[in-house]
């Protein structure tokens, strides 16, 4: 009996030391996957332009365009195959600026560029020549009235300026040696304002009417001012009219932008130009850049204006200019 108490206390007390020893769990620290995970947001600080709103210049404006010079240049000695030595040198810009906020839009344009030419042809002292001059500035400031949400197309009532003009003076060289001067600074110079209503879809395309816009011609050189129709005893001329625009900037394809410009006008009431009778200007400049700094591009200008007159017939004639080349150039 005795043995049998005894060994019942051996059991008793062995029970009561394995309930107090510590488990498994008990003596290994826990693994992550015992935890509660974190998520990349909850472990890593958000940077400042995660958090930061973008700045309003990104948000409302957007500012593009290609800034060039093209240079190309020819040397002959005793060269038997004949030729003559020459020298263009042009530089170009075309920049646009654009601002949309809600339902208000703004959109500008400076198409400009300036070139000269040397050729050991040209007798002299005019062995250098102005070989490109020009001043185009468009803006035009718009209301959205359509209510479409999330569509390219949008109808503003909008109002327009713009100008032409040229830098330096120009002339036509004749054959015996003497030059004549055919236009100069502000001479002649084209500002024209008119309200109406612009279409746009999206910033490929942009399409603008007006029935009321007013052309001012300048020309402060009064020796010029016959040939562009300004009164002899004038500084300008101004008459009222109606103008249509239409413009494309087309950017889709990598390192190639397409921008074309074309605009009529004609006045209701003018005596040296009847209604329906209209002022053309039609601008197109296509680029290609490649190796980051060389680009290839390609520039038309056509104008035809009833009230500048040519000294011989025909008096009025259509005006073209094309330039292609291969320079240096920065696109944005």
């Amino acid at each position: 009996m005795k043995k049998r108490l005894f060994l019942l206390c051996i059991l008793s007390a062995t029970f009561f030391c394995f309930a107090q020893t510590p488990t498994l769990s008990d003596t290994i620290p826990p693994t992550p996957s015992d935890t509660t995970l974190l998520t990349p947001s909850d472990s890593i600080p958000p940077t400042p332009s995660e958090t930061a709103p973008l700045s309003p210049w990104k948000q409302y404006w957007k500012f593009t365009g290609v800034l060039g010079l093209k240079i190309s240049q020819t040397q002959l000695v005793n060269w038997v195959a004949g030729g003559n030595s020459n020298f263009t040198g042009i530089t170009y810009a075309n920049l646009s600026l654009h601002y949309k906020k809600n339902k208000i839009a703004w959109d500008s344009n400076l198409d400009t560029d300036f070139g000269v030419i040397y050729s050991s042809e040209f007798i002299p002292p005019f062995k250098w020549r102005k070989g490109n001059d020009k001043i185009n500035f468009t803006t035009t400031f718009g209301y959205e009235i359509n209510s479409a949400e999330n569509s390219k197309s949008m109808w503003f009532v909008a109002a327009n300026g713009s100008f032409k003009s040229q830098y330096t003076i120009g002339y036509t060289y004749l054959d015996d040696g003497k030059r004549n001067k055919i236009s100069n600074w502000l001479s002649p110079s084209y500002t024209e304002l008119s309200v109406g209503v612009n279409w746009k879809w999206g910033e490929l395309l942009s399409l603008y009417y007006s029935p009321v816009a007013g052309l001012i011609t300048s020309c402060t050189d009064s020796i010029l001012r016959p040939t562009y129709g300004v009164p002899i005893d004038q500084t300008a001329s101004a008459s009222l009219g109606m103008t249509f625009r239409a413009g494309i900037m087309y950017d889709g394809v990598k390192n190639l932008k397409i921008i074309t410009n074309f605009k009529l006008y004609t006045p209701y009431t003018d005596k040296d130009q009847k209604f329906g009778n209209f002022n053309v200007d039609w601008d197109v400049m296509i680029t290609y850049q490649f190796l980051k700094v060389l680009n290839v591009s390609l520039t038309t200008n056509l104008k035809y204006y009833p009230k500048v007159l040519f000294p011989e017939r025909p008096f009025q004639r259509v005006q073209f200019q094309e330039i292609f080349g291969l320079g240096v150039a920065y696109s944005f």
